[in-house]
């Protein structure tokens, strides 16, 4: 049965424009965060119109498919005119298939106003979840002060209460595990074990500036292939790359050579996973591609 399932991954990745939007054949996501950074206009530090560019050709080919913008939008400050003039004109081209999660620099001016302003309903009150076929996405605000933080995991668990699936996605911006120069952040700890608890199968964060997947493992980190959730961290949607300071356990590939995007196809019971590269860094120490494949729990 397992093997079987596994063939149905790889024959629905392998499928055709045409086939991939038809609803047996699963929803298309594209995930980045760290993206528009105003201060550097220079494409060596600011690729927001390549990986906008990647994701365009993407969406043209697939009407299906969706965006989740992972934090840290714009730079520096998450100031309006940063929204109007940095992220519009690149990732804002997608705005009306984009759900956003907030990070940090949008805090950086009061309340995250225009991050709120810039996507209305979409942004909910900083978390929100939806259905995606037959998937559950939850979109988690990690920069909330302790008060509010309780008040969103009171959410979380009424709502996956609420929305039983068997295969469950969960984003935010700052990643509990991260080999980045940020480290890891251990503040969303207590969604994560929630989300375990529910049986979800996946978070995507940003904040460093690079690309790197970890085998499933549970909040402490501790491996758990049969129950864990396996983390991205997708911090290379146009911010300048930064390098990876300390490797950290269940680190399972690392990559702070180029900017793109995860590209995921959310299927029945399974999914599949392609980082797509925008633009190329160094052409030094290069990796290959990662992608692969798994089954929900």
């Amino acid at each position: 049965m397992r093997g079987l399932l596994y063939a149905a991954v790889l024959a629905a990745w392998a499928a055709t424009p045409a086939a991939a939007a038809a609803p047996a054949a699963g929803v298309t996501v594209y995930a980045a965060g760290d993206i528009a950074r105003c201060t550097y206009r220079d494409p060596a530090w600011s690729s927001a119109a390549a990986t906008a560019a990647t994701v365009a050709d993407g969406l043209a080919r697939d009407p299906g498919a969706v965006v989740l913008a992972l934090g840290d939008l714009t730079y520096p400050v998450g100031a309006a005119g940063e929204f109007r003039d940095c992220y519009d004109p690149t990732w804002g081209r997608f705005k009306d298939r984009t759900w956003p999660a907030p990070g940090n620099h949008e805090y950086y001016t009061p309340g995250a106003a225009p991050y709120f302003a810039y996507f209305g309903a979409r942004a909910g009150r900083g978390w929100y979840s939806m259905d995606l076929g037959g998937w559950h996405v939850v979109s988690l605000d990690s920069n909330l002060a302790p008060a509010a933080h309780a008040q969103q995991l009171d959410w979380l668990r009424a709502d996956l209460a609420a929305h039983p699936a068997r295969c469950t996605l969960a984003f935010w911006h700052h990643p509990v595990f991260s080999s980045g120069g940020h480290g890891s952040v251990p503040k969303m700890r207590d969604a994560w074990r929630i989300l375990q608890d529910a049986g979800a199968e996946l978070v995507l964060s940003g904040h460093d500036h690079d690309y790197e997947r970890f085998a499933p493992q549970d909040a402490d980190g501790r491996p758990d292939p049969a129950r864990g959730l396996r983390q991205f961290v997708v911090g290379t949607g146009g911010a300048y790359p930064t390098p990876f300071l300390w490797p950290v356990a269940n680190s399972a590939y690392r990559d702070a050579s180029r900017y793109g995007v995860l590209r995921l196809r959310l299927l029945d019971g399974a999914y599949a996973w392609e980082f797509v590269e925008s633009a190329r860094v160094t052409e030094l120490g290069v990796p290959e591609v990662d992608r692969g494949s798994a089954t929900c729990h």
